[in-house]
């Protein structure tokens, strides 16, 4: 099994900022995460499937 990314590792690996993660997970957008005790993890094949199902450029 894959070690499990933290929000830092998921903004490094998307580029976008640590707080837009977490306004977009209080919105409930963006790859899914779970909370292990008080900290939010992600599973990085959610993360490569939510990313493969966003629309391409200039689709949406």
């Amino acid at each position: 099994m894959d070690k499990l990314w933290s929000v830092e590792d998921l903004s490094e690996f998307l580029g976008i900022p640590v707080n837009t993660l977490y306004q977009w997970r209080a919105k409930g957008y963006g790859p899914t995460g779970r909370r292990i005790g008080k900290y939010v993890r992600y599973h990085p094949e959610d993360v490569h499937a939510w990313v493969d199902n966003q629309p391409p450029e200039g689709t949406a």
